[in-house]
């Protein structure tokens, strides 16, 4: 054998690790991607099953709110549904739509002093105010993840690797009321 077959082999071997290398890292953010979904999957199938209770809760003392009430049990309906079609665009907007008839119906319980008093109505709202704390962070992570997926299924030469492997980019999980901006107005009028 000669020296430039020796080469030629280690140029080969080198080339060969560091393609391993660049799959098995592509493969390790598919997968921190899958886990940061999961993460908040936990938590919007826990917040989803806590509001029918906050909901029940409320009818007894808010007879005249059915609208608010009503919001919240369809918003939460559709984040189930964009939950299960993994559908993180119509996610996004329900969970907007979710967020605003909770924050009206927190407000709306302002007015019902003995609904504010009820251990169950407090012990759930605080529950409930904790897990969309938890979803915001887990949002974050997998806003993250999904960011570190996406530049390195494009960056040079991970791309060649990644288009071997048919790796396609994945959407950021995004609320649209956070983008909207604040109207003083409407809080201090």
């Amino acid at each position: 054998m000669g020296i430039t077959t020796l080469i030629v082999l280690a140029l080969l071997l080198v080339t060969a690790v560091y393609t391993i290398q660049i799959y098995n890292n592509l493969v390790r953010l598919k997968h921190a991607v899958a886990r940061a979904w999961s993460n908040i999957d936990v938590s919007l199938k826990q917040r989803h099953d806590e509001l029918p209770k906050l909901v029940e809760v409320c009818k007894q003392y808010m007879a005249y709110e059915r609208e608010t009430l009503e919001r919240v049990v369809r918003a939460r309906a559709a984040v189930a549904q964009a939950r299960r079609d993994l559908d993180l665009r119509a996610l996004g907007a329900a969970e907007t739509d979710l967020r605003a008839g909770l924050g009206q119906l927190f407000a709306l319980a302002e007015n019902y002093p003995d609904l504010k008093a009820n251990e169950g109505f407090r012990q759930l709202s605080q529950r409930i105010s904790h897990l969309e704390d938890t979803i915001a962070d887990r949002r974050e992570l997998y806003n993250d993840s999904v960011n570190l997926h996406n530049v390195r299924i494009e960056q040079f030469p991970d791309l060649v690797v990644a288009r071997f492997m048919n790796a396609r980019p994945c959407d950021l999980l995004e609320f649209a009321q956070e983008r909207a901006d604040v109207d003083i107005k409407t809080l201090f009028g």
